[in-house]
């Protein structure tokens, strides 16, 4: 079965596109992607990227154009007898190291930390869902000594509203959000930096679309 997806960003001064097809095969999965610029002005090698995938397990991703590749490996082990998800990103090019990993605690309450490697730079999350509807998000960035925050309610089911704020550049951002398997997904976005003497905001929009082949 071959799964496509198109995703579309548009923002005032640019519209951008991207094509991903998937392909299951048993265990595995192939996918490719491309972006807008592998058609405009004829086909070629930019913005094409391979990956082979074993779902929960590893996932190893090919840039075409800069011939750079980056591994993924993911496994879970228990702690306390609480599930302890660890990720492993190694990107060969930038030799950039990164480990991920989140603890769930509970049904409503997870911790997880985020560490660069060779910089120092460390961060860390904690998750709340109350009701099942809200969540609640600060974080905490180490390096920066800076806090994050966010908050998301979800409303009719497959609308989503979040807003953020980020105390190291004093970024507010707000979204909506809409998930549905039959008009597929958008996003709609609108951000303000707080510490500019002309506080313009910024927009955005996306919009994925997923077909079965």
């Amino acid at each position: 079965m071959m799964k496509a997806s198109f995703k579309a960003r548009y923002e005032p001064d640019k519209a951008t596109g991207a094509t991903t097809f998937a392909v299951n095969t048993g265990d595995f999965k192939l996918r490719a992607t491309m972006t807008d610029a592998t058609v405009v002005n004829g086909p070629s090698l930019n913005g094409l990227a391979l990956a082979i995938e074993k779902p929960g397990f590893f996932i190893i991703d090919y840039n075409v154009p800069k011939k750079d590749f980056r591994f993924q490996f993911m496994n879970t082990v228990r702690v306390a007898e609480k599930p302890l998800n660890l990720t492993y990103i190694h990107s060969k090019g930038d030799e950039r190291t990164i480990l991920d990993g989140t603890l769930a605690l509970d049904s409503a309450n997870k911790v997880s930390a985020n560490h660069v490697f060779a910089t120092g730079n460390t961060k860390l999350k904690y998750t709340y869902l109350h009701s099942g509807i809200t969540t609640f998000e600060p974080s905490y960035d180490l390096g920066k000594n800076t806090w994050d925050f966010a908050v998301s309610q979800r409303v009719y089911g497959d609308d989503v509203f979040k807003a953020t704020y980020q105390s190291s550049s004093k970024n507010l951002g707000l979204e909506w959000s809409r998930s549905s398997k039959l008009n597929g997904s958008f996003k709609i976005l609108a951000s303000v930096n707080l510490a500019e003497e002309r506080k313009m905001p910024k927009l955005c929009a996306e919009t994925t679309w997923d077909f079965v082949m």
